[in-house]
């Protein structure tokens, strides 16, 4: 649909969404969630335009108060402002992500740069920066607890970090930069979209026999997406992860393998109107522009400030002593696997369409380990009661599946989350399953946030995980993957960080925390998956409800370090490729390809292994905020790899005054130093020697 009938018919439609818009009342509904069955297309705009009104209004209310600037009637006023708004981006950018469509992203191209203008309005109001000020200065006499300390300090460096203190026409230049690059992110992330759903990326099979190997199921579900594009009888494979992994694991055909592994690694790079580069260009050169009217001289140094890590030089030193034991593991890997090449192809060498197959070939020759035999026991709502059984384990919550709750897309499912005692925690939404609309990976994101009103009511969270797991087919439930369970309890464990939240202000509730701590309850969770008592609560077999086998679990757990120099090294180029780009002092002359092999050649990446996430689809660092912070997922496994070995060392992994103090960490969100929150639950710093001992790569 062309944008200016699209415009038009949004247009004629607006008179009568204006008088009965559910984004701008107070939902109707099971505790206030969204009204997401009564939410139309033509609803959105006018809600964002109300919602940015208000907020304004909201604001210039505190400008204008004619008392003297106090905790309460400027930072706290300020921390409350935007909670219309906060509900329509809520809902908004989580459809849009989950469940859009080209008439979405059209609004969205209208709205991103209208929340740029407030947000730049709001930062760079002189007025408002200086009532700040006038409180942050006088902040030592304050008689402050710490959480209020806090806001105070952050609302201030938010305004400070963010151009408050700049000169008028730096200030104008940041706006119109700020403006740009939210639409340049969004632009990055519907190109990668439209690449990954491109015909010209669907391979068709028409031969059964080109499939050998490829499990029953992953061949069952290809059939059932080649019949629903039309092709009958065919098998269709796509550059979405739950499609062409089975077939870089377990299929004999290596062509079929190099094509799909060539198209999911080369989206946005095709010089066509989805590709990546100039997006990526001009994303580094407003990036650099940015820092430098800052002070910095590239764009890490003015991300990192507000980080664990403070600054690049503390991140590249922590990426180095990581990368040079992961590379070496990753070396003797490729070599085992070259051997078993050999076998097949005589005197050729390990690619990386071939590392995923002949690595599930030696782990079963190993370790007798099939995944294929155990996927049967990790059917996906059994996965998910896991995960739920350990929060129940650890915390004492109670997970109660609702029915009938207004949601986007039928695949959507709510949960009640609630304390022992009934009291309610918060809700949960799920929704697990691909479809067109829907970005690639994995996230957990705020609907509505957790924080206490004037009147002292706790505004409890709407939280939603998101992932992309393998559809259940006509003759077979979603059968997980053990990456896949891994991703859910990953996932499940930001939501309980949202969940769980008691900050009083909604800016430091939840996951508002440092980046490079943020991914510490995620990766925590992580480690219960394949615990053995743990398993033996959720992996039953789908048709015989047997639970999984000891002999599988020891299995699974021996091979529990295997290829991690494959998967450590993969993460860990990423992250160093994501710094490279960001200590960039100058963009002039970036030619992203040539700057990527640039950059795994200096750190010595092996030709046998691809970076995670090649530049031109690298949605963390050019759409989701992530940038100069891929090494956050590292330097977190430092801390859940010391969190967990504190409930080992207890032999209790519920061990319950050790999950009290964790608990407590998650309930504080950012209302805290993280180095202090995590050092008061440890009694010390992490060691990373603990992560090191979990991958093998120490004894």
């Amino acid at each position: 649909m062309k944008k200016t009938i699209l415009l038009g018919v949004i247009a004629m439609s607006l008179l009568a969404c204006n008088k009965t818009n559910p984004l701008l009342e107070q939902p109707n509904t099971p505790y206030g969630v969204p009204a997401f069955d009564q939410i139309k297309l033509a609803h959105y705009m006018p809600a964002f335009e109300e919602a940015i009104r208000q907020n304004q209004a909201e604001v210039e209310a505190i400008v204008n108060n004619e008392a003297e600037p106090t905790f309460e009637n400027t930072i706290v006023a300020l921390d409350r402002t935007g909670l219309l708004l906060d509900r329509v981006v809520g809902v908004f950018f989580n459809v849009l992500e989950a469940d859009g469509n080209d008439e979405m992203n059209e609004i969205a191209e209208q709205v991103s740069p209208m929340l740029s203008d407030l947000s730049d309005g709001i930062i760079l109001n002189e007025a408002l920066f200086k009532r700040v000020k006038f409180v942050y200065d006088q902040r030592e006499h304050l008689g402050l607890n710490p959480e209020q300390m806090r806001l105070l300090t952050e609302t201030y460096k938010h305004f400070a970090d963010n151009g408050a203190n700049l000169p008028q026409e730096q200030k104008e230049r940041l706006k119109e930069i700020n403006k740009e690059l939210s639409l340049l992110s969004l632009q990055f992330g519907n190109n990668v979209v439209a690449e990954t759903n491109s015909d010209d990326v669907k391979r068709f099979v028409t031969d059964e026999a080109l499939l050998k190997g490829l499990p029953e199921s992953a061949k069952a579900a290809a059939a059932e997406e080649a019949t629903a594009a039309g092709h009958p009888g065919e098998w269709l494979f796509t550059p979405k992860r739950t499609s062409f992994t089975p077939v870089l694991q377990y299929c004999e055909n290596r062509d079929l393998r190099k094509q799909l592994l060539i198209d999911y690694t080369t989206r946005g790079n095709h010089d066509n109107a989805n590709d990546n580069k100039a997006v990526i260009l001009r994303e580094m050169e407003l990036r650099i522009e940015k820092a430098k009217l800052f002070g910095y001289d590239n764009p890490a140094d003015y991300i990192l400030a507000d980080c664990m890590a403070k600054n690049h030089q503390t991140v590249d030193a922590f990426l180095a002593s990581v990368w040079a034991p992961s590379l070496e593991a990753a070396k003797r890997e490729a070599a085992a696997l070259q051997e078993l090449l050999e076998q097949d192809y005589p005197g050729e060498k390990l690619q990386p369409w071939d590392w995923w197959f002949y690595a599930e070939k030696l782990r079963k020759a190993k370790y007798a380990l099939d995944e294929e035999e155990i996927k049967p026991y990790f059917e996906l709502d059994n996965v998910r009661k896991g995960a739920f059984g350990v929060a129940t384990k650890l915390y004492g919550v109670q997970f109660e599946k609702l029915e009938n709750m207004p949601v986007y897309n039928k695949e959507v499912e709510v949960f009640k989350v609630t304390e022992a005692d009934g009291s309610l925690v918060g809700i949960l939404y799920t929704d697990y399953f691909p479809r067109a609309g829907k970005r690639p990976g994995a996230w957990m994101n705020n609907i509505l946030p957790q924080y206490i009103d004037a009147e002292g009511v706790d505004h409890r969270p709407v939280i939603i995980n998101v992932g992309n797991f393998n559809k259940p087919t006509a003759g077979n439930p979603s059968l997980l993957s053990m990456d896949d369970v891994e991703t859910l309890f990953h996932e499940f464990g930001h939501a309980l960080h949202g969940l769980l939240s008691k900050a009083h202000y909604k800016s430091l509730s939840g996951t508002n925390t440092p980046r490079d701590f943020v991914e510490l309850p995620s990766q925590f969770m992580e480690n219960y998956a394949y615990e053995p008592e743990v398993l033996k609560t959720y992996a039953f077999h789908y048709q015989t409800g047997e639970v999984i086998p000891d002999e599988l679990i020891a299995k699974i757990n021996a091979a529990g370090k295997f290829n991690q120099g494959f998967v450590t090294t993969e993460l860990l180029s990423a992250s160093i490729l994501d710094m490279d780009f960001h200590e960039l002092t100058t963009a002039e002359g970036l030619d992203v390809n040539a700057f990527e092999a640039k950059s795994l050649a200096k750190m010595g990446m092996i030709d046998e292994i691809i970076v995670r996430y090649r530049p031109t689809f690298y949605n963390h660092i050019f759409t989701t905020g992530y940038e100069a912070g891929y090494y956050s997922y590292t330097w977190a496994a430092v801390l859940d790899a010391d969190a967990f070995a504190a409930f080992k060392e207890t032999g209790n992994l519920f061990e319950p005054e050790t999950a009290k103090r964790f608990r407590h960490l998650l309930e504080q969100g950012g209302t805290r130093d993280a180095q202090e929150l995590y050092i008061e639950f440890r009694g010390k710093e992490a060691d990373p020697k603990n992560l090191l001992r979990r991958k093998g790569f120490i004894d």
